[in-house]
């Protein structure tokens, strides 16, 4: 199994009201499932951690028993997190740190899960996403 995961997150104010979205396609690029929740008050890039967390918890359901087969490839618009997930950079923020170990931990389910940088424009989807939560609180 092959899945494309799109994540964004995003907060209005650092902290602020934040909110993640994603889209996860499926081996043919159709979507299968979109997500969009409302979180609270947090920080940009906890939200950006977040919806990669909720992303792949979805995933693990949508591959049930053949999670450990199953192929994750990863997209969001935070070089950030692409590049403390890919160990390009350390995670020094407190706050960061137990999401990026419960990301690291939910890859260890699959066969194998890859973090790639795109662009915003690449993004638009799973941003509208994001902003679909804000405006909906």
């Amino acid at each position: 199994m092959h899945y494309s995961l799109y994540t964004d997150g995003g907060a209005r104010g650092n902290p602020g009201p934040a909110a993640i979205g994603g889209v996860i396609l499926g081996a043919d690029q159709q979507v299968v499932k979109e997500f969009s929740r409302y979180l609270g008050e947090t920080t940009n890039n906890q939200a950006e951690y977040r919806a990669l967390i909720f992303g792949l918890e979805k995933i693990a359901t949508l591959s049930g028993k053949h999670s450990h087969t199953t192929e994750v490839r990863s997209f969001l618009d935070s070089e950030l997190i692409v590049k403390q997930m890919t160990g390009e950079y350390k995670v020094r923020d407190i706050n960061l740190k137990p999401l990026h170990a419960q990301v690291q931990k939910l890859a260890q389910r699959f066969g194998r899960v890859s973090f790639t940088h795109v662009r915003r424009e690449k993004n638009a989807h799973a941003d509208s996403l994001v902003n679909q939560a804000l405006d909906r609180q």
